[in-house]
């Protein structure tokens, strides 16, 4: 009888230890450009709280979808949503971190980081009006040089992407032609290239394919060592993609209120300094929670990121906000997040100057 009451609370035992543990959960997905740093952010704040971020880098069309159909509890996208899409959709949307989309190549006898482009050459390569790596405008870029007489292999993503959305929207900037053509968004009827999904396949399809040039998240293409290409900025000067570059376009940031979700993109700044495709990433949450508990640890998650995380992004390369904007988002978070019976979901509560109880 012992044993089989012994037995009875073993089991039970694990089954409460099993519920706990998948109590202790935070789901999201989209968008793969600041997969990198939720990854690191994931790991560390598992072992210090004890809850578990399973997120899916899956492109920043389907976070927003995912979010939208409620399968997740927060949506990801580095494409932010105007106002009037928010207040449609019940949703509050926030800034992380920043970061930049960076052009990556795979042509043999050029040295990893020494290739130069402007936005022009970029947006006629990607037109397919530039189809040479020996190309006139090419070779002005780069005095000696030595450029194969090598079609051009264009790769671009093919799902929906807030990566792709940066890239576009810097083009439609310094490219009439580009802008009348192709425009921006997440997806484009591109016409040339071949499609490959998400950031993290980008080097597989790069290195399957010669003489090729596609563009990523430079934190990815950090970690994988890809030949980053160095970009003419507005100022007319040649720049590394690093996060100081980043750094120095996110200098130029408004940060609007609460209200417009944030809404910011820092694309083609100025600055002798500045890498010309940045932009911030974006968390989507429902307004009204129908689930607050895993809310409220979704948000008590971004809180330790702003308060405890901006190390390990900086080591990425992204760009942490500043402490003010960090502020303003947890107030927003007080304000406009609501559980059914209108109370707070912000951790610890959040007064208008951000304060809010630290996470673990």
């Amino acid at each position: 009888m012992k044993k089989s009451t012994s037995l009875q609370l073993l089991s039970l035992g694990l089954i409460l230890t099993l519920t706990s543990a998948k109590a202790a959960e935070i789901s999201g997905a989209g968008a793969t450009f600041p997969a990198t740093i939720y990854k690191e952010w994931g790991k560390e704040y598992q072992k210090r709280a004890g809850v578990e971020l399973k997120y899916q880098a899956t492109g920043s069309g389907d976070g927003i979808r995912q979010i939208t159909a409620k399968s997740v509890d927060f949506g990801a996208s580095d494409m932010p949503l105007p106002a009037a899409k928010l207040q449609e959709a019940g949703l509050f949307q926030f800034p992380t971190v920043v970061g930049g989309a960076v052009p990556v190549i795979n042509v043999a006898g050029i040295e990893s980081g020494t290739l130069k482009l402007d936005g022009q050459t970029l947006a006629g390569i990607f037109l397919g009006k530039i189809n040479k790596w020996d190309a006139p405008a090419i070779v002005a870029l780069n005095p000696g040089v030595n450029l194969p007489n090598a079609d051009i292999n264009v790769i671009h993503r093919s799902d929906g992407s807030g990566t792709t959305f940066l890239f576009t929207n810097y083009l439609s900037k310094v490219s009439a032609e580009w802008k009348s053509a192709m425009g921006e968004g997440a997806t484009v009827a591109w016409k040339v290239g071949s499609g490959c999904r998400t950031n993290l396949l980008i080097p597989v399809c790069l290195y399957q394919m010669s003489n090729s040039i596609s563009y990523m998240d430079y934190a990815y293409a950090a970690k994988t060592s890809m030949n980053m290409v160095q970009m003419k900025n507005r100022e007319g000067q040649f720049v590394t993609p690093s996060g100081s570059a980043f750094k120095a376009a996110a200098a130029y940031a408004k940060w609007e209120a609460s209200a417009t979700g944030f809404y910011e993109i820092l694309t083609d700044e100025p600055g002798a300094a500045t890498w010309p495709i940045v932009g911030a990433t974006f968390i989507l949450i429902y307004k009204l929670q129908e689930k607050p508990e895993a809310v409220r640890e979704v948000l008590k998650f971004f809180d330790w990121d702003y308060r405890q995380g901006s190390g390990m992004a900086s080591e990425l390369g992204y760009v942490p906000l500043p402490e003010e904007v960090q502020h303003r988002v947890r107030a927003g978070w007080g304000a406009e997040i609501k559980d059914a019976k209108g109370e707070t979901l912000c951790p610890g509560g959040c007064a208008a100057g951000g304060a809010g109880r630290a996470a673990p």
